[in-house]
């Protein structure tokens, strides 16, 4: 377990040192943790809700930071090519975000144009072209997270996939804490965070 949780601190930290350094990319990652853990929690009561959230919302607003609003130049702050920290990052780095994002587009069109294709794995109760498309969207994400961890496995260690999953897991309730004062940063007109927490390391 300590070994877990130190694997975990890593992987936190270095996501955070790395990929986070814009206030909008920050700010956007706090909206998308708060939808998060509304979609956890409707996950229980209205799981077609809680997917259309997770992805709508949640998704959306967390890779719109990092596609358009985080810098993709030389980082300084950690004395790094961006096709460096491209090619270390442990979870999905922008090629594999845009084959995940592009099956997610591509479902509901599946599912309006051949919806027999998809109504089997869902309950006849959900038989519409909304509900059908957020099924398929939750079993997205649980497949786009096992694989992953799947490979991490294989790649590097067991531990540092099940490190992977639990952060996953566990970060819309680890943003908040960490960016619940990027909206305030920007309202003041900073853009980019001065990591100078980062750079006292």
């Amino acid at each position: 377990m300590q070994k877990l949780m130190g694997q975990l601190a890593v992987q936190r930290w270095d996501d955070h040192r790395l990929y986070h350094h814009s206030r909008i990319n920050q700010s956007l990652h706090l909206i998308s943790a708060l939808s998060f853990i509304f979609s956890y929690v409707m996950l229980f009561i209205n799981p077609v809700i809680a997917s259309l959230v997770a992805w709508l919302v949640s998704m959306t607003t967390r890779q719109a930071g990092h596609f358009f609003f985080e810098p993709r130049g030389y980082d300084y702050v950690n004395n790094m090519t961006d096709a460096h920290k491209e090619d270390i990052k442990v979870g999905y780095n922008i090629h594999r975000k845009i084959v995940l994002m592009s099956i997610w587009a591509a479902i509901p069109f599946i599912a309006y144009i051949y919806p027999t294709a998809l109504v089997w794995a869902v309950s006849d109760r959900y038989h519409d072209l909304v509900s059908i498309t957020a099924f398929w969207w939750l079993y997205l994400g649980a497949a786009g997270m096992l694989f992953r961890m799947l490979q991490l496995a294989v790649q590097d260690h067991p531990l540092s996939a099940l490190a992977w999953g639990v952060k996953i897991l566990t970060d819309p309730f680890h943003d908040v804490k960490l960016y619940y004062k990027s909206p305030f940063f920007l309202l003041k007109g900073e853009m980019i965070d001065p990591m100078t927490h980062v750079q006292s390391k």
